[in-house]
């Protein structure tokens, strides 16, 4: 499974952006999709996931109510789409995969880096105040 994240720019504070992820595989309906970040200095953080099932959503709590992911399987693509952005969410996102989770609505858990077994190469965001 290939991953091409694409869509990060540079935006003003409260601007909006939206991230593409083009998938590569004919089952990309049963892949679990999660969009993951990291600012320079931190850790890796999950801050969004879709269900393979039912296409339910969660999400970090610093993203909660401003951004929305979303997927087209006929496509092959997941969506972040990003609104009220802030400097803090300055970082290269990263989309991932996880080919093995049977299909099951989202959990906190899928936002943690260990269910997920493909990553794309990552897109910059940068939010300037």
């Amino acid at each position: 499974v290939q991953l091409q994240a694409s869509g990060g720019g540079l935006v003003q504070a409260g601007g909006s952006l939206r991230l593409s992820c083009a998938a590569s595989g004919r089952t990309f309906s049963g892949y679990f999709m999660g969009w993951f970040r990291q600012a320079p200095g931190l850790e890796r953080e999950g801050i969004s996931t879709i269900s393979n099932s039912d296409g339910s959503t969660y999400y970090a709590d610093s993203v909660k109510g401003r951004f929305a992911m979303s997927r087209d399987n006929a496509k092959n693509v997941v969506y972040l789409q990003m609104n009220d952005l802030k400097p803090e969410d300055t970082a290269v996102y990263y989309c991932a995969a996880s080919t093995s989770i049977t299909p099951i609505r989202v959990a906190a858990h899928h936002l943690k880096a260990w269910p997920y077994d493909f990553w794309g190469q990552g897109t910059l965001v940068t939010v300037s105040s």
